[in-house]
């Protein structure tokens, strides 16, 4: 298929968080064509730091829905929010994460690059969200929905440890991805020229 640049442009600005998705599967062999094309985003150097980890099965849900919400509960306790609004965003996040019909937890592996300068983690970061964005955009072409969420980043370590992930991976983020069954928002995006700046002689 040769898409003509209007064309490309329409379908990339087209792309929509999905939060509703419906019980239709995911083929198995549409995710790892999905996966292959968001491996190749670019990278820091090319390391390709970025793991791909697919959380299927029930108890692994389980496991990542109590590690990520029992964090949740405890940083909203510190901040003193009232029991029932915790309870409420712990129920609400745990259908979440039993109503996605595939879950990836993008991680970044830090023995996937050669120095630990702190410039080259932020270069690792980014490359892991550059990945993501691939991978959402893949999924996009095959008509299914995405959302991108960012609860590991609050549960790190909690998150390694109820999937029993090498200590080395950095959970950075979680990707939903399913058969929409629902409208995409329109998004409200700043005008163009509020976000450039020139610099010209």
């Amino acid at each position: 298929m040769n898409l003509q640049p209007a064309e490309l442009q329409d379908f990339l600005r087209s792309r929509r968080s999905i939060r509703k998705f419906t019980d239709a599967p995911v083929a198995d062999e549409t995710l790892r064509e999905i996966l292959k094309t968001a491996t190749c985003a670019p990278s820091a150097h090319g390391m390709q730091p970025w793991r791909f980890v697919v959380v299927d099965s029930p108890s692994a849900i389980s496991a990542l829905g109590a590690a990520l919400t029992g964090q949740m509960r405890a940083d909203m306790q510190a901040e003193n929010a009232p029991e029932t609004e915790i309870s409420q965003r712990v129920e609400r996040s745990l259908w979440r994460l039993s109503e996605a019909p595939k879950i990836i937890l993008l991680c970044r592996d830090a023995e996937a690059q050669r120095a630990q300068h702190p410039a080259e983690e932020q270069m690792g970061i980014q490359s892991v969200a550059m990945a993501g964005l691939q991978l959402m955009l893949a999924a996009h072409a095959h008509g299914l929905g995405t959302v991108w969420i960012c609860w590991p980043l609050y549960a790190g370590a909690e998150t390694r440890r109820a999937l029993k992930l090498p200590a080395s991976w950095q959970p950075q983020g979680m990707v939903f991805l399913g058969h929409p069954a629902e409208e995409p928002r329109e998004k409200n995006l700043k005008p163009l020229d509020d976000v450039i700046f020139y610099i010209q002689d």
